[in-house]
């Protein structure tokens, strides 16, 4: 059985829960090609994630970081997102200096509960209330992308947007399974507070991974 004791903590191998090539549905970046990672494991755990199959890594097979860089390089958008699970719970050095080696860039995706590692060209920080971000990473964010659950959410993201850099943009995203009902709250709060903008899960409207 894989445990994380038993991944390399050089990065040259990570549990591969998933990759393929997508338009991006949310956030800054939405609407654009990239190729997604998904690494297996978390700890977060997040009672609404849409992607649970993830959390355990023993169920995802140990890849070849230098497998991952060569599939990343066959589609013609040269960026990558990478994602899980909590994919910060591994050493990132490795997979990330491969695919910047060959003009790729990188993107993440975390919810900045573990140390930072890895070179990356854009920082999609999305906080949780189940395991707080590690203040460390807060000002290296380039995106602050908050799920809205209930009320109460309005002001963990503006207790969060007060931590991150001057030049981080900041969104408010409707948790999907009550997407009606708090949709309109957040039209109301991004008017209000226009600093704010809203992150919607495109992907999901136009049906793709």
């Amino acid at each position: 059985m894989i445990t994380k004791q038993l991944i390399p903590q050089d990065g040259t191998l990570l549990p591969l829960m998933e990759h393929f090539y997508t338009i991006q549905g949310e956030g800054y970046n939405t609407g654009k090609a990239a190729y997604f990672i998904r690494l297996g494991g978390c700890d977060v755990g997040c009672h609404w994630c849409d992607v649970k199959e993830s959390w355990d890594a023993t169920l995802h097979p140990l890849t070849l970081s230098d497998e991952i860089i060569q599939n990343a390089n066959k589609y013609p958008s040269k960026a990558v997102v990478i994602t899980g699970g909590e994919p910060l719970l591994y050493n990132l050095d490795y997979l990330t200096q491969g695919l910047k080696k060959i003009g790729i860039k990188t993107f993440i995706e975390t919810s900045g509960a573990y140390p930072l590692s890895g070179n990356w060209d854009w920082i999609c920080l999305s906080p949780k209330k189940f395991k707080a971000p590690r203040p460390d990473i807060l000002p290296h964010a380039n995106e602050l992308k908050v799920i809205i659950f209930n009320k109460s959410d309005f002001a963990w993201a503006e207790e969060h947007a007060k931590m991150v850099g001057a030049h981080c943009k900041l969104y408010l995203q409707p948790e999907w399974a009550k997407s009606k009902e708090i949709t309109p709250l957040i039209i109301d709060y991004v008017m209000n507070n226009p600093q704010w903008e809203i992150s919607l899960q495109t992907h999901k409207y136009l049906h793709i991974p």
